[in-house]
């Protein structure tokens, strides 16, 4: 495939991988001021996203039969959450659905994911073993499949079960986004591939999501850093800033998880959409919206639609600028 996709496995390798967290753990053990293990795989897990996220989505305009428009907005972008923001429920759960129904494992597999889904949503917070349990059967069941395979499996498993568990309200704060000329990308825990998918069947820019290391096309079984999530999350949006040029005091973010504060508070704007009740408590606290489609609740007054219109007449404003300097001045 064309653009940035020809370079990532190339960049992230086994060796290449393997390479750069020995040294980089080494580096810790040998000062205790450095930052910590947690730390050092969630920022390698962040740039490895924002890696993969820019090599889907080159490979993406590469392959489609009509461009779409570029953004109009150059420096500001919406970044949304995916599970209980986006989609209803958890996505990956939903995918894990798909696969019981065409045999991949068993339906007992499925349960166990969903229950460790529901221990999360009650309480708000992550069981480390939950997480090792899980990482673990994710990786024994990619390990050696192709990632093509796993795309086109998200694709038909997203028609059939996640296209109808998208949250209206959700969507239509993505496509104001969308037609404010901005990029709008999704940020989960989810595989990328899968991410992505979801991101294309949406008509959005597309997607931050966990990067499971391939070698020549077929997933070795590892993770590149760790799973996408919380200091993972704000490093992948920071690092996909730097490199698109966007301007973190005029972009958005939206989450429905207390897990997510890093990436909220990284941006301008901080959106909670459906928050759990810690989310909800840091929301109300330092002023931002909160919008609850579970419930019908009314929005705060204050929020996106303003952000958007500040953002828009922020880009018109730079965009006239531009124009005026290439033109050699006012007129």
């Amino acid at each position: 495939m064309a653009g940035r996709f020809g370079e990532f496995p190339a960049r992230w390798g086994r060796g290449a991988i393997g390479q750069s967290l020995q040294e980089q753990l080494a580096r810790i053990s040998r000062s205790p001021f450095g930052p910590s293990e947690e730390e050092v795989r969630a920022n390698v897990a962040g740039e490895a996203s924002a890696d993969a996220a820019l090599a889907l989505h080159d490979a993406e305009l590469a392959t489609a039969e009509a461009q779409p428009e570029a953004p109009r907005d150059l420096t500001a972008a919406a970044f949304f959450d995916v599970d209980n923001t986006m989609v209803q429920g958890a996505s990956i759960v939903h995918f894990a659905r798909g696969l019981a129904a065409r045999k991949y494992f068993k339906s007992a597999d499925l349960v166990d994911m969903a229950w460790k889904q529901v221990k999360f949503r009650v309480t708000g917070k992550e069981n480390s073993t939950d997480m090792a349990s899980g990482k673990e059967k994710a990786l024994a069941f990619i390990a050696g499949r192709s990632t093509a395979e796993l795309a086109a499996l998200g694709e038909e498993i997203y028609d059939e079960i996640i296209a109808d568990k998208i949250w209206p309200g959700t969507r239509a704060l993505a496509q104001m986004h969308l037609d404010a000329g901005q990029q709008v990308w999704l940020v989960t825990a989810t595989p990328v591939e899968l991410a992505q998918v979801i991101a294309k069947r949406l008509g959005l820019t597309g997607a931050l999501g966990t990067v499971a290391e391939s070698v020549d096309g077929k997933f070795t079984g590892r993770l590149v850093g760790d799973i996408l999530h919380g200091l993972g999350k704000a490093h992948a949006v920071r690092t996909l800033a730097i490199r698109e040029g966007l301007n973190l005091k005029r972009c958005t973010a939206y989450s429905d998880s207390h897990n997510d504060v890093p990436m909220l508070t990284l941006v301008g704007t901080a959106v909670a959409i459906n928050p759990d009740s810690d989310l909800r408590e840091v929301a109300k606290n330092r002023g931002w919206e909160i919008r609850d489609f579970r419930t019908g609740r009314k929005a705060a007054r204050v929020g996106v639609p303003t952000a958007l219109v500040l953002g828009a007449a922020g880009g018109a404003v730079a965009a006239v600028i531009s124009r005026r300097r290439e033109g050699g001045g006012t007129r």
